[in-house]
């Protein structure tokens, strides 16, 4: 299971990748706006927020990265950051939009079991 596990990891840190974009970059554009459903003035008075969010994904998605990188020897990394990925996405969930347990938190469990099998 491990090429799965990596497939399924490297799936992970593209998505915060993503998530860096969205909001470091494109947070108060239109892209931006439909993917958070916010409008302007909102964007623009909680961009600073957004961005410091954004670092926090690119952060998430280095580590997996890290994690892939060291291959085999990687596991505790993936598994470190992989677990901070769903606990992220399992908080989302509960505080913010249902979304975020199927786009955040149910790809890290994913990744994870492969990783624990």
């Amino acid at each position: 299971m491990s090429l799965a596990a990596d497939v399924v990891i490297a799936i992970v840190a593209l998505l915060h990748l993503w998530f860096l974009v969205l909001e470091m970059l494109l947070w108060n554009r239109p892209t931006g706006l439909r993917a958070f459903g916010t409008d302007a003035d909102f964007a623009e008075r909680s961009k600073a927020l957004a961005a410091n969010m954004g670092l926090y994904n690119g952060f998430l998605a280095a580590g997996l990265v890290w994690g892939l990188l060291l291959g085999a020897d990687g596991r505790p990394e993936k598994l470190f950051f992989l677990g901070c990925v769903l606990v992220a996405g399992l908080y989302g969930g509960l505080t913010t939009s249902r979304r975020v347990l199927w786009i955040q938190a149910l790809p890290a469990a994913i990744a994870l079991a492969l990783l624990l099998a």
